[in-house]
């Protein structure tokens, strides 16, 4: 039986953008099968889509079509409800929702986002869907503008319309709150409902509430004369620019949005070397009012200035453009990557979601989904904050997902390189980062270096290598993050976008080297299938492991599923299943489970196995019925790297399936290697890989 949730809000502009996407990911948590339906949509926009509908489904890679996810415009709801046709209405809205819970085990109803026409309020009509679909609700309320006790009797009065309607409510968010109002808004609301109703509190978030400078000229129909990858730039307030120069930049405040008619190159210059000065609020972008555009040598200048200010040119004189800026309300878009995961993470600070989950659903899933998987990796990296390098500090791909990384404040990062070409790099791609917060380090130019050069000659002396070369070998940023890690300056690196995985582990290995009673370093890869995850090893270090080391990678990753929550239920594969094959590979394989099996008696362990019967119940059944592992096989180890670097790529290429790694196993601090052609999401997951693995 599925699980449904209806969030119903008090007025337009709550952030109930902010608590679906939060509650989608919980959803996501539980089962891979969730359902997102907006009963009403907003009208269509230029591209013929409801924002907030396609952000949700695309986000999330929700399994749903567009077409299907909503019922109405509102523009068609007002239509039909001063018609007289209200239950033709519903009648089609809850045959729109019955196809999607025939197909989901969660569902996601998000109630209307309209203001109320023809004596018909949004809550009447919020009311009227989520009693005809018998679902629970989550009320959201907004106490942006309103007094304390207004935003209570208002919370008090949609609660009791709810109730009188005979529709359950789940839970109650208050959002948007004033920071210095969020304890007496909770005292008062747990005073005034039942104590078994889940009540949160959401403060403000600035960022968050303000919008950017993209919905300013989506608004104003806008022409981007320079800066148009910096148009996710918040504005948090706007001044116009009529005075004089030295009048003007006294009024400048932070993320300010300055308007100004298009001759006014006094103002516009004088904005942009304000935003370059320390002693000046950073501007957030340029308005040009009139139509007008600066004169040729104005704009030579402009472009020659190095700025991260967006400069627009807009239609209309300044003061009706000022008031049209003035209405623009903040929106969750489906490219503003920024504001979605802050959305995520300030919903996860904020919102009881797992009280809200127990509450929602009795429904219990032995699997472990891709989504929980994930979702569990960052909430467990965020908990242990370890301390990464990042040796390719320069590389477009490990910026951005350093951004990602420091905006969810889930671990400390240093970078390696030069600080000149990492800002460069930067501003060339239009990415937002503060990299005053970062802990740059150029292995060129480093005050560790002396003591590094020491450290490496110390240890490797034995090896014949000399005081010279070990200087040379500090300056080379994997070597340098290692003893980073061998110093206890970081707890884990993280490399191989630009160089090999011999150049990334070689220091390791020499270096921090293998654990206690481990001699073969190995990897496994998370593979993140539709609706499970498997551990894959070995398929990025050992070409051809002997029966003994195969059984050392198969007892390593059973541990590392476990530490990652997954239960260890290891197949070693084959051409051949049980007894049926003969062979000096179906051998080797038979040789190491049984090792494997001495050395941890208590491992859930088959071999030698083929894949499909690891995997297929059904056809478990017909070649090892007795097996506690076949057919549910969650540890896969392929016999050598040939079988198992073709097997995960093709699996990955084929079914879209998510392969996270691979993460190194068997060394005694981590250091993991990427893939040369890796994307910002591997990256970022891989990071938060290896600060779990700093905590075990």
């Amino acid at each position: 039986m599925n699980k449904a949730i209806y969030i119903a809000t008090v007025e337009s502009d709550s952030g109930k953008s902010l608590i679906s996407l939060g509650l989608l990911r919980v959803m996501l948590t539980k089962s891979a099968k969730v359902g997102y339906f907006r009963p009403i949509i907003n009208e269509f926009d230029s591209d013929g889509y409801d924002e907030h509908t396609k952000t949700a489904i695309n986000f999330f890679n929700l399994d749903i079509d567009y077409k299907d996810s909503f019922a109405y415009k509102q523009s068609e709801v007002v239509s039909l409800l001063s018609a007289g046709k209200g239950a033709e209405m519903i009648h089609n809205v809850i045959e729109k929702y019955k196809k999607i819970e025939a197909n989901y085990d969660y569902v996601l109803v998000e109630g209307t986002d309209f203001s109320g026409e023809v004596g018909f309020t949004e809550l009447d009509v919020n009311l009227m869907i989520a009693k005809n679909l018998n679902i629970p609700a989550l009320i959201v309320g907004s106490g942006n503008g309103k007094k304390k006790k207004d935003f209570i009797n208002t919370m008090q009065l949609t609660y009791n319309s709810f109730i009188h309607k005979e529709v359950d409510v789940l839970g109650i968010i208050a959002n948007k709150i004033e920071e210095d109002e969020v304890d007496y808004i909770r005292e008062e609301l747990t005073k005034n409902f039942p104590e078994k109703l889940q009540i949160d509190i959401i403060p403000k978030i600035d960022f968050l509430a303000f919008p950017t400078v993209k919905e300013v000229v989506e608004t104003l129909n806008g022409r981007v004369l320079f800066g148009a990858q910096f148009l996710d730039n918040a504005i948090g307030s706007y001044s116009t620019g009529a005075m004089q120069l030295r009048n003007y930049l006294t009024r400048i405040k932070e993320n300010a949005l300055v308007i100004t008619p298009g001759d006014r190159a006094d103002i516009i210059l004088g904005a942009l070397q304000a935003n370059a000065s320390k002693n000046y609020p950073k501007i957030a972008g340029i308005i040009l009012t009139g139509s007008i555009i600066p004169e040729a040598p104005i704009l030579k200048l402009i472009e020659g200035v190095q700025s991260t200010v967006p400069i627009i040119s807009v239609d209309g004189g300044t003061f009706s453009v000022s008031n049209k800026i003035g209405a623009v309300q903040s929106k969750i878009y489906s490219t503003h990557n920024k504001k979605i995961l802050l959305s995520l993470d300030t919903f996860d600070k904020y919102v009881n979601a797992e009280g809200l989950a127990n509450i929602l659903t009795s429904y219990r899933s032995q699997k472990l989904t891709p989504s929980m998987f994930q979702y569990n990796l960052l909430q467990k990296a965020r908990i242990v904050k370890k301390h990464i390098v990042l040796p390719e500090g320069d590389d477009e791909r490990i910026l951005k997902a350093a951004a990602r990384l420091q905006l969810l404040d889930i671990v400390d990062l240093t970078l390696l390189g030069d600080r000149n070409t990492i800002q460069l790099k930067c501003d060339q791609i239009g990415l937002q980062i503060d990299l005053n917060a970062l802990n740059i380090l150029n292995p060129e130019n480093s005050i560790h270096n002396k003591d590094f050069a020491t450290t490496l000659f110390e240890a490797r002396k034995h090896k014949g290598m000399s005081e010279t070369t070990a200087m040379d070998l500090v300056h080379d940023v994997s070597y340098f993050g290692t003893l980073m890690i061998l110093k206890g300056l970081a707890d884990g690196m993280v490399s191989g976008a630009v160089h090999t995985t011999m150049h990334t582990i070689k220091p390791a290995l020499q270096l921090i080297k293998t654990k206690p009673g481990v001699t073969v370093v190995s990897s496994v890869f998370f593979m993140c299938l539709s609706d499970r995850v498997s551990v894959m090893g070995d398929c990025a270090v050992n070409p051809n492991p002997n029966a003994e080391q195969l059984s050392e990678i198969a007892i390593s990753s059973a541990a590392s599923a476990e530490a990652f929550g997954i239960e260890a239920k290891v197949a070693m594969l084959s051409y051949s299943s049980g007894s049926s094959g003969k062979g000096e590979e179906v051998e080797k394989v038979r040789k190491a489970t049984t090792l494997a099996k001495e050395k941890n008696p208590n491992l859930k362990i088959e071999g030698p196995i083929q894949y499909d019967a690891a995997v297929d119940r059904s056809v478990a059944k017909t070649k090892m019925p007795d097996s506690e592992v076949a057919g549910q096989a969650s540890v896969l180890i392929f016999p050598d790297l040939n079988t198992g670097n073709n097997t995960y790529k093709a699996i990955q290429r084929e079914t879209g399936a998510l392969a996270i790694g691979p993460m190194l196993q068997g060394l005694n601090k981590p250091v993991n290697d990427l893939s040369r052609g890796c994307t910002v999401d591997d990256i970022f997951n891989t990071v938060l890989l290896t600060a779990i693995q700093a905590n075990q």
